[in-house]
């Protein structure tokens, strides 16, 4: 992966840079619009099928809501008769003792069709088959159950329906137009010899203006529960199965994807209470061809914005990198020592204008250091001399230290010997060869030598205890950081010369950081305003704020020295250096 990532990179590397921008800058527009492009077709594409799949539920649940109405007044209407005693008296009267009587029976039933017809104009006809041959058949009210109704859809439906309604449609013939037609078996009396058959026909066009509106641009079904197409704008669909690979989902109603002559649809289902469903099929090319015409005028928008962004990123790059070109020259010419600089014009205001003021500043800048640059050889030269001359001046200061010390034997007198050992070691330690740190573990032998000195003058008067923690002896300190304050409280703090001075140095680790802390039990002080005395308030040549000064400086100002004093209590110095 490295690899590749590296053989897809390296190139860009020896491209121009203004070949970089305008490459990075295009890219950066056009991924930009691709993803405009994309998210604004699938917000497109998701609220259209939203709104699709909403409006065609309502649709399809106000189609059912219709048809059952429908339905339901037709089934009224053949429980009317169903339920009419006078007319089961009528056809199942035996008329061949007495042919007149049937006269009676047609006013009847023509008195009870006419009138049914006239109050329900959407019905198309109206018949009743019957199995009575004493009763004359008119053809057109009252019809035969010969052979040929028999073998009909009407009469095959009523197989198993003891007297329950049955619905059929007939598909369109010639001369006559497709038919909606209700039958229901006459056998209110006797359930297993029917006096006769009632057909009620509907043009299943009356049907079909239930959805005509909106079989417009999709297809509207109804289908019964067999799934055999009852109603559609395709008449020749009537009484086929529903042209779908999958069969419906148990639920009563809902949505599915599936595919209609050919194309992918949208299935939006419901289920009256008759087991029929209105099924709605919407091909998506037709909801989503908005998707798509929006989406190509956002690409076509795009791609005219993306050319002008091109031409506005070229043109752009060309300026950018035509000043970094001369800046480049600038910098050439500082690199062939040529620091004039003035026939170059400005280059702007913006920030490789500053750029280029600032090259022609730091050239007049260079040219003015290297006139400099012998002085300061010179001058260096001459304090190295003077260091060298310094390393002199140290052992010199040992070998007089070692005369004295060898004097003071030969004269027998030990003090003076110890005290000019003392301070020879004193001095070994703080000269340090030069360098500013030292070890803690140092630091206290310094302090232990200097307080010993101290003792040949003081006596018992001085007394000096230490509380030192192993752990911190290692530790980087300045040098001369603890002796400063020793001598504050020798040459400061003692107040009786009788009962002379406690002095306590203690070094512990607190945290992440070291305290040293010096304690004395002499006369005290009154604090100033500020954190720490003043530097005239100290007679020590390292003062209190010159060693507060060099901790803040080497370690920050999180470090450095405080101090706590009373009157006649005595002074408590607290130290903090990092604990590294």
């Amino acid at each position: 992966m490295r690899k590749l990532a590296g053989w897809l990179i390296n190139p860009l590397y020896n491209w121009r840079l203004r070949e970089k921008l305008f490459v990075m800058f295009l890219l950066g527009g056009i991924l930009p619009l691709l993803f405009f492009v994309q998210y604004s077709y699938e917000t497109i594409r998701s609220e259209l099928s939203s709104q699709m799949i909403a409006n065609t539920n309502s649709t399809v649940a106000q189609i059912n809501s219709n048809l059952e109405n429908k339905l339901d007044t037709y089934t009224k209407l053949s429980a009317t008769l169903y339920l009419d005693s006078n007319m089961r008296a009528y056809l199942t009267n035996d008329y061949s003792k007495d042919p007149s009587l049937f006269v009676d029976a047609y006013k009847y039933i023509n008195n009870s069709f006419v009138n049914m017809l006239t109050t329900n104009p959407d019905i198309e006809s109206m018949s009743i088959y019957i199995n009575n041959e004493t009763l004359p058949t008119d053809g057109m009210y009252i019809k035969s159950m010969d052979q040929k109704f028999r073998s009909s859809l009407a009469y095959k439906s009523l197989s198993g329906s003891f007297g329950d309604v049955r619905f059929v449609t007939s598909p369109p013939e010639p001369d006559k137009p497709p038919m909606f037609t209700l039958t229901r078996l006459l056998n209110i009396s006797s359930m297993n010899n029917p006096y006769g058959v009632l057909t009620i026909n509907i043009l299943e066009s009356d049907i079909f203006r239930l959805m005509e509106k909106e079989a417009s641009d999709k297809a509207v079904l109804i289908i019964n529960e067999e799934g055999i197409v009852m109603s559609a704008k395709d008449k020749s669909l009537l009484n086929q199965p529903i042209d779908l690979p999958e069969p419906f989902p148990a639920e009563n109603n809902g949505r599915f994807d599936s595919t209609y002559k050919g194309q992918k649809v949208l299935v939006v289902y419901n289920t009256t209470k008759y087991g029929w469903k209105s099924v709605s099929l919407i091909p998506y090319s037709s909801f989503l061809s908005k998707a798509h015409l929006t989406a190509k005028r956002i690409l076509t928008y795009a791609l005219v914005s993306l050319g002008l962004m091109a031409i506005l990123i070229y043109v752009t790059a060309r300026l950018f990198t035509k000043r970094m070109e001369k800046l480049v020259g600038m910098i050439r010419r500082i690199e062939r020592e040529d620091f004039e600089l003035i026939d170059i014009r400005p280059l702007g205001r913006d920030e490789i204008g500053q750029i280029g003021n600032a090259l022609r500043k730091m050239s007049q800048r260079l040219s003015s250091l290297i006139s400099d640059v012998y002085m300061k050889e010179i001058d260096k030269r001459e304090a190295e001399l003077n260091v060298l001359q310094a390393q002199i001046n140290p052992h010199f200061l040992y070998n007089s230290l070692a005369s004295i010390s060898s004097l003071a034997i030969r004269n027998d007198d030990p003090r003076m010997n110890k005290m000019v050992t003392d301070l020879a070691k004193f001095y070994r330690i703080s000269l340090n060869k030069g360098k500013n740190t030292l070890s803690i573990h140092e630091e206290i032998q310094l302090t232990r030598y200097y307080v010993s000195i101290q003792q040949v003058r003081f006596a018992n008067l001085l007394r000096v205890h230490y509380d030192i923690e192993e752990s911190v002896l290692p530790c980087r300190i300045l040098k001369l950081t603890l002796q400063p304050f020793v001598e504050n409280c020798i040459n400061h703090a003692i107040w009786d010369h009788e009962c002379g001075i406690n002095i306590i140095i203690r070094a512990y680790r607190e945290g992440q950081d070291i305290i040293l802390k010096v304690i004395d039990d002499g006369m005290g002080m009154k604090m100033p305003s500020g954190d720490l005395p003043q530097s005239e308030d100290t007679l020590s040549g390292y003062g209190v704020r010159n060693v507060d000064n060099r901790i803040k400086l080497l370690f920050g100002d999180s470090y450095g020295v405080s101090i706590f004093s009373r009157l006649g209590i005595g002074t408590s110095v607290t130290i903090r250096i990092p604990g590294k």
